[in-house]
């Protein structure tokens, strides 16, 4: 690990200017990608600023059909709040199922989300519920934040403060995990909302998070398992690793989608 000055910031403004005046800066919120890189020795910043003080950051809430959930919030405290519970069961669900005990007390969503890992959880429920990346300078939907892997739209320096999740009128996570790492071979986000169904896809995506269209007009049409039997995703678009094949992930996703859509509200883990 190379050497690097550490901060942890007290305010939005403290954490911008530490950023502003570090050679080579970057935020520190979970960790969980950063540190291994640093302990390799593929990372090197000048300044490590840690955003998870920041009380802009933190906080959970319900505002009308609207859900805020602070970037600094850890996957146990998303998975174990009331208010996430009541709102988005299925969001819960997921951040309680994200690796183990140990990570969950550690990790943030605003980490996760801001990393975009491609076999990651929450991008699936950030796109799946069509939920909006609030930072310190815009609002950015999520269809137009994950860009590619390991990639958004935020610029650099840029904050992520918190994501507002509409709630849905339903809405389910399943996924197909490895034993090894605990990140979904594949896992599908399905919520309804008016009607309208949303279905996002992570861990196959050879680009990342994806929403697969033609599973969308279908299931929006009708909200059924049977609605989809006759669709697939085309495996050539997909991860193919020692985990699975591009053939083996599209069968996943048909499966896991079928599963996610008979049983709204819950979260399925496979492994």
């Amino acid at each position: 690990m190379y050497p690097f000055a550490y901060h942890r910031p007290r305010t939005l403004a403290e954490a911008r200017n530490l950023f502003q005046g570090g050679a080579d800066a970057t935020f520190l919120s979970g960790g969980h990608t950063l540190l291994p890189a640093l302990k390799q020795r593929l990372a090197a910043p000048s300044d490590l600023i840690d955003l998870t003080g920041v009380p802009e950051m933190r906080g959970l809430s319900r505002e009308g059909s609207t859900l805020r959930i602070g970037a600094a919030m850890t996957h146990a405290e998303v998975a174990a709040s009331p208010v996430v519970r009541e709102a988005i069961p299925a969001l819960a669900g997921l951040a309680g199922s994200i690796a183990d005990r140990h990570v969950r007390h550690r990790g943030t969503i605003g980490g996760s989300t801001a990393n975009n890992d491609p076999a990651a959880d929450y991008p699936s429920a950030v796109l799946g519920l069509g939920a909006t990346v609030v930072t310190d300078r815009r609002e950015i939907p999520a269809d137009d934040f994950f860009t590619g892997l390991y990639e958004t739209a935020r610029e650099p320096g840029e904050i992520l403060i918190r994501i507002d999740f509409p709630i849905p009128d339903s809405a389910a996570y399943a996924k197909f995990r490895s034993p090894a790492s605990r990140f979904p071979i594949v896992g599908v986000f399905v919520s309804r909302a008016g009607g309208r169904a949303r279905v996002a896809v992570t861990g196959a995506g050879a680009s990342g998070v994806f929403r697969p269209a033609a599973f969308e007009a279908a299931l929006s049409a009708d909200f059924r398992p049977d609605a989809i039997a006759d669709l697939a995703v085309a495996p050539g678009d997909l991860l193919s690793d020692l985990n699975g094949s591009g053939e083996y992930r599209a069968h996943l996703i048909k499966i896991l989608c079928a599963r996610a859509v008979a049983r709204p509200g819950e979260i399925q883990s496979f492994k």
